[in-house]
């Protein structure tokens, strides 16, 4: 099983619409994160709900594993990867699709006909190349479920 590298920040900003993150990471990518559900539900966050001002303060942690407002105000990268990834669409993970595909027996052309898509994207979705749609994640938690066989299903 490979290594799984945890997601560093270069550089964060606080970015136009309140409580959103524009987020550089290490690898070349950029996200805009919307941290509002996490500020409204927590209480360490109480102070960044009363200043926006302080909000704007945001900085990379010393390792870029974190952001920082102060020493006791903070919030992870891994937190806030997986954020990016909700909402940017990406709800299933390259490695997870991977294990479904081998837990079903799959090879690329089962999963693509199970699927109803192209061998190709599936492909893209086991190697990580392409995001995974919300509506392919559901489709295998529904192929998981399913008591019927493919070829018993009728479209």
């Amino acid at each position: 099983m490979p290594k799984k590298t945890l997601p560093r920040i270069m550089a964060v900003s606080a970015g136009e619409r309140p409580k959103t993150l524009h987020i550089r990471w290490d690898g070349g990518g950029e996200s805009l994160v919307d941290v509002s559900g996490l500020i409204e539900t927590f209480r360490a966050y109480v102070p960044l709900r009363q200043s926006a001002e302080l909000f704007r303060q945001v900085r990379v942690g010393e390792y870029g594993t974190d952001i920082v407002w102060s020493d006791e105000l903070d919030m992870p990268a891994d937190t806030l990867w997986r954020l990016a990834q909700e909402q940017s669409g990406v709800t299933m993970t390259a490695e997870a699709f991977h294990h479904w595909r081998e837990r079903k027996a799959y090879t690329l052309d089962d999963a693509a006909a199970a699927l109803g898509i192209s061998r190709r994207m599936v492909a893209y979705y086991d190697h990580g190349d392409k995001p995974i749609p919300r509506v392919v994640a559901l489709a295998t938690l529904a192929l998981d479920s399913s008591s019927t066989t493919e070829s018993s299903i009728s479209l």
